[in-house]
């Protein structure tokens, strides 16, 4: 009764005219940038950053909009994957199996619209299980001392690679370099300025919104400017005609049982740290296949095979928020950008969330309600404004990211330096792109670094330098082992893992 009393103080935050209009927003924008091949949820969030603090957003307000952003991109991802065979996103690959071929059958308005409502029932769902689930795991959470939690920011680096990882050695580079970039400033403990070469402007260190905005949003702007001799009229040549935009009853009908069971192993793919919604997008797809697929119609434009992935990768985007908001471990890329906003905003996420703040994760777990809602009834009778989305060339969408980006920024700070480190993350993050090296990790480590640091001293202090002490507690020793076979498993499993998700797509589209 207690949750439901909260979730109801939460709608009396949410419901006002002020965080209704920036949820509408931000469900607009957010499909709009999912709806972009190649952008996704995390570049999303990363690039409207700079307006929702140029907007002098509070705390609850801010996290309405870049959720709202969050959900809407998982939202449009599905457009260009059904539309063009081109995938917004990773988790967005496996809808293009079924979701094309119905384009191409004229079914291209039914498929989007069963998407939009596989993916409500996987966002709505995956809220509630947010709702019952985030404050049971804040009561395990009060057991954790300074020595559980540097397990625990471990386990959060040694699992975000996750099971779909192609190169586990490049991830751990990426943390190390995070890690790095977190100790530049001045030591908390010791007063000693760290790796900041006499420059007055790092003795506070790296700014996270900076590098953030820097890796993901700018780094875009230079992978265009790289490529632009080929793509610069960012024509794709294919014109696909909607058709009826509803589906049938007896379609919905027959999917139902499908969203039943993929919202729970999307859920469940998304709490798990490092698992994400790419892994719960393929086991909802091959799960069903394995159950439904009967005459061999996945692939060649099964309804249920829409219905699949996109309630998975959906319910796992909720999902990823449980540990975030919880623990303070993000679960997922975007999450990640998400918990940068909120230690931004002075507000740390983790057990004491719950009571010191109720009104921002009440009123932000309200707002996801609502958005999805919104979300549902723009999707549908939108279908054809969104799908104009994919027209706009990409020599005018990246001088507006470019624009956003530097405006934004210097809105914040009011500082031309922060602009000058933003740029230089933006090749940083190119560089790294060039070379596949995962961006996430260096910024959860630029997020998480001093915490862990901070942890691992007062930890080794408490027991009189005994080193041990990260180890001696049943709580530990199980995240410690976690958090090592979460590492060591993608080694051996996530070449095969990667292999069968391109392996199925491929074989479908050959089908």
């Amino acid at each position: 009764m207690d949750t439901l009393a909260s979730l109801a103080d939460g709608f009396a935050v949410a419901l006002t005219w002020q965080n209704l209009s920036l949820a509408l927003m931000g469900c607009l924008l957010g499909t709009i940038m999912g709806a972009l091949p190649g952008l996704g949820p995390s570049n999303g969030v990363a690039i409207l950053i700079p307006l929702a603090f140029s907007l002098g957003l509070g705390a609850t307000p801010a996290l309405i909009l870049l959720t709202a952003v969050y959900y809407g991109a998982m939202y449009g991802g599905r457009i260009s994957s059904i539309l063009l065979n081109i995938p917004g996103d990773e988790p967005a690959m496996m809808t293009c199996l079924d979701g094309y071929p119905m384009a191409q059958q004229g079914r291209a308005g039914e498929a989007l619209a069963l998407s939009g409502i596989a993916s409500f029932v996987g966002s709505f769902f995956a809220t509630w299980g947010l709702v019952l689930l985030a404050p049971q795991l804040v009561k395990v959470a009060l057991l954790f001392g300074p020595a559980e939690y540097f397990a625990l920011f471990t386990l959060a680096f040694a699992t975000l690679g996750g099971i779909a990882s192609t190169n586990q050695a490049k991830a751990a580079f990426a943390a190390a370099l995070g890690l790095g970039l977190a100790m530049i400033g001045v030591d908390a403990q010791t007063g000693v300025t760290r790796f900041t070469f006499g420059e007055v402007h790092l003795y506070d260190g790296i700014d996270f919104l900076v590098a953030i905005v820097g890796l993901f949003a700018l780094s875009e702007v230079f992978v265009f400017l790289e490529h632009r001799s080929t793509d610069a009229d960012g024509d794709t040549g294919k014109k696909m005609e909607i058709g009826k935009l509803y589906p049938s009853w007896s379609m919905i009908k027959s999917c139902i049982p499908t969203m039943g069971r993929t919202t729970i192993l999307g859920f469940l793919a998304g709490v798990l740290p490092g698992a994400g919604a790419s892994l719960g997008s393929f086991i909802a797809y091959s799960s069903e296949k394995r159950i439904c697929d009967r005459d061999g119609t996945f692939g060649k434009g099964d309804p249920r095979g829409v219905a699949a992935p996109e309630t998975g990768n959906n319910a796992a985007a909720g999902g990823a928020l449980v540990p975030m908001l919880a623990l303070g471990v993000p679960g997922s890329g975007t999450t990640a950008v998400l918990l940068a906003v909120l230690l931004s905003l002075n507000i740390t996420p983790g057990p004491l969330l719950f009571t010191q703040n109720p009104d921002v994760v009440w009123g932000l777990i309200a707002a996801l309600f609502i958005g999805n809602f919104m979300l549902l009834a723009l999707n549908i009778p939108m279908v054809g404004l969104f799908t104009r989305v994919l027209l706009v060339p990409p020599r005018i969408l990246m001088p507006v990211v470019a624009m956003i980006s530097f405006v934004g920024i210097y809105g914040i700070s009011g500082s031309s330096f922060d602009l000058m480190v933003m740029v230089a993350f933006g090749v940083l993050g190119w560089v790294l792109r060039k070379l596949e090296v995962p961006l996430v990790p260096v910024i959860l480590g630029t997020l998480l670094g001093n915490a862990m640091e901070a942890n691992l001293r007062r930890a080794v202090s408490i027991s009189n330098g005994d080193w041990f002490t990260l180890a001696d507690s049943w709580l530990s020793i199980g995240i410690w082992l976690v958090a090592i076979v979460g590492f060591i498993l993608p080694i051996f499993l996530g070449r095969v893992f990667r292999k069968k998700m391109d392996d199925e797509y491929e074989k479908e589209l050959s089908d």
